[in-house]
């Protein structure tokens, strides 16, 4: 599996549009071959802080995701409405079973 992280810091004037879109483009995501899960979070310690978490089958899905025009258009939308560049992180992770407690 793949996880990948984002964070953007929005100033107070554009986080209505950066959260609606923020939305929209977890929605859209979603409905993409491979993808697990796909959110958009307000932070609630810093609320001018946008979260991402997205889950996806493989490192194929995630490529054919960024490759997807609305996804470049929703990254240079966050970047023009962001006080800071966005940060993201990819990780390859698999399950960890734990015993009961």
């Amino acid at each position: 599996m793949i996880i990948i992280t984002g964070s953007a810091e929005i100033p107070e004037e554009n986080r209505e549009e950066a959260f609606r879109l923020g939305c929209e483009h977890s929605a859209r995501s979603r409905g993409e071959p491979g993808c697990l899960a796909h959110n958009c979070y307000q932070d609630l310690e810093s609320p001018g802080r946008m979260h991402f978490f997205e889950q996806w089958e493989s490192v194929e899905a995630v490529r054919t995701h960024f490759a997807v025009p609305e996804s470049g258009n929703f990254i240079r939308q966050v970047m023009a409405l962001a006080s800071a560049p966005p940060e993201i992180a990819i990780y390859s992770a698999e399950a960890v079973d734990l015993p009961a407690a």
